[in-house]
């Protein structure tokens, strides 16, 4: 089941839970835009080259539209819809007032120079810039992008608009960028499972985690798990996967990352087959890469009793079924990854305010953001008797339709 396909399925479901009728259904569903563009630039050896880039924009009742653009051979359109109706659930589940969208470019940026993607950036913005903005659609950073994208979106964006730089988030920090936006989703994926364990009685010191995928997200997920007293007993990322049962020394990790551009090599831990990772004895599995990971195929195999959902759809509906009869507890990725997000939102309003946030009141406001979205996600759970997954869909669902009702476009 493809991304689309799968998260249509867990909104029909929610919307069932809640009662919506039909006419509210549909309108919810469909998208407010879909914009495709053609990029042709010109290449450093004086060809062209033609990218197709995509920008879904998919509801605007709470807010401004916000959302990712990556940067990858394989986005395509069913991918750019899917996650940006994700996008719309999780800035409603974490309560900040924005809508959902999502685009990209389909192209390899390992494959380009940074002129050519310099070029690439300008050229997309130059076809998109009058379709979002500040109170409208409002970008940020997804795979293979990252602050100096969003400084070029800014920088082309303000040639036609003047300078604006709450038009994107997650810039550098000189071009109005906010402080721990960089940590924003790691750290908000250790909030996050702070408050489910709590739930459990338990706490993060001594919990063993495997996490799948260490970019932003995993190596900051991973770090501050660490620090909290949680082992880290197996970590993968595109050039490998290592184990090291007393737990791995991710200071030294995270040195050797960044000077051999990936985990592969570090004699700190042994090298095993990558595709094992998720199925890894551990307590926590922490899946912070790809989407649909997590699938009938490997589902039986997984000893983790949490998973926490640090990438977007990381699990196939089918393996939700299997883990839930197993008893596995997993804690959505519309919940568990919304740290990233919130802290754009608070970037977004720092701008827009013209005042600097220092990063302790940043970090402060994160924890407060995604222990009151826990709690209220727990509430819809038991109003519904549902899973933590629905919860969350339930309660984002719910809030984008409460919205729209009154505005008086759901009839």
């Amino acid at each position: 089941m493809n991304a689309l396909a799968a998260t249509n399925r867990n909104f029909k479901l929610a919307s069932r839970l809640l009662g919506l009728d039909s006419k509210l259904e549909k309108s919810l569903l469909i998208p407010f835009r879909e914009i495709k563009v053609e990029c042709t630039i010109p290449k450093d050896d004086g060809t062209l080259a033609s990218f197709v880039g995509f920008r879904v924009q998919h509801d605007n009742a709470r807010g401004p539209m916000k959302g990712g653009i990556r940067y990858h051979p394989e986005v395509e359109p069913d991918e750019v819809n899917a996650l940006a109706q994700l996008m719309t659930w999780k800035t409603a589940v974490a309560k900040i007032p924005y809508g959902g969208a999502k685009g990209g470019i389909g192209c390899d940026p390992s494959e380009l120079s940074l002129s050519e993607l310099e070029r690439l950036t300008r050229v997309f913005t130059q076809k998109i810039h009058d379709l979002i903005g500040i109170h409208t659609d409002v970008p940020a950073p997804d795979m293979g992008t990252g602050p100096q994208t969003m400084a070029w979106i800014l920088d082309e964006y303000s040639k036609f608009h003047g300078h604006s730089p709450a038009v994107v988030t997650g810039k550098p920090i000189d071009l109005g960028g906010s402080l721990g936006r960089d940590a924003a989703t790691g750290r908000g994926v250790l909030f996050a499972t702070e408050a489910l364990l709590n739930e459990h009685g338990k706490t993060i010191s001594g919990q063993r985690f495997a996490i799948q995928g260490f970019g932003n997200v995993g190596s900051w997920a991973a770090k501050l798990i660490s620090d909290k007293g949680g082992k880290i007993v197996a970590v993968s990322d595109v050039t490998g996967a290592i184990k090291n049962n007393n737990g791995i020394d991710i200071l030294s990790l995270l040195e050797h990352a960044e000077e051999n551009r990936g985990i592969k090599g570090f004699d700190g831990a042994d090298s095993i087959d990558p595709d094992s990772i998720l199925v890894e004895d551990c307590d926590i599995l922490v899946p912070a890469a790809l989407g649909g990971v997590i699938n009938r195929e490997n589902a039986n195999e997984i000893k983790a009793k949490f998973i926490i959902e640090g990438a977007n759809h990381p699990t196939d509906p089918e393996a939700d079924e299997i883990l839930k009869k197993k008893g596995v507890m997993i804690l959505p990725d519309i919940y568990a990854n919304s740290g990233g997000v919130t802290v754009s939102y608070f970037e977004w309003v720092q701008n827009i305010q013209g005042f600097m946030w220092d990063e302790e009141k940043v970090n402060r406001e994160l924890k407060t953001y995604m222990t009151r979205g826990f709690k209220d996600l727990k509430e819809m759970c038991q109003t519904h008797s549902c899973d933590l997954r629905m919860g969350a869909f339930t309660l984002g669902i719910n809030r984008v339709a409460q919205a729209t009702t009154i505005r008086g476009w759901g009839s």
